[in-house]
């Protein structure tokens, strides 16, 4: 069983950078005992609160979301996609609505109270991420920003 190895950093960047790796890992760690504490304490499997983050996040932006859409950002067949709306739908989490420019077409909006549930349990997590932020320059948010969203953009390539 082969293990991965770090290599030694060498110069100040190296350890810089492997610093920061090593501070992503963790915060990855967080995020994913975060998830899924929420996701036992809302009784749904991961796609399901993933779906739900997702939404959360397209809904802040102004984005309307298709069920292709859901399909795509998890990677998922249209199969799983259909039962995985339809549990969400069941549950009281999510609404099918037609297209607000095409009437043919079909978007997928959170329920007041899924969007209530999702931030009573994230509401607190939320705040005192806000707190961090806060101690930050806007000229180091700016570079923050930058970063993380390279970051995801270095990790969907891969």
């Amino acid at each position: 069983m082969s293990t991965l190895v770090q290599p030694s950093p060498h110069t100040p960047h190296d350890r810089a950078v492997l610093q920061v790796l090593q501070a992503v890992r963790a915060f990855s760690d967080a995020m994913d005992r975060m998830h899924g504490g929420m996701k036992d304490d809302m009784e749904m499997n991961a796609s399901d609160l993933s779906a739900l983050r997702m939404l959360i996040m397209r809904e802040q932006r102004g984005q309307a979301v298709s069920p292709h859409d859901v399909a795509q950002h998890l990677r998922i067949s249209t199969a799983s996609t259909t039962k995985l709306l339809d549990r969400l739908t069941a549950s009281g989490h999510v609404e099918r609505r037609a297209h607000p420019h095409d009437g043919r077409a079909r978007v997928i909006v959170l329920t007041e109270e899924s969007r209530r549930t999702f931030f009573r349990h994230f509401g607190d997590r939320l705040q005192a991420m806000r707190r961090v932020a806060d101690r930050y320059t806007d000229d180091e948010l700016v570079v923050i920003a930058r970063f993380l969203a390279e970051l995801g953009d270095a990790i969907e390539i891969a």
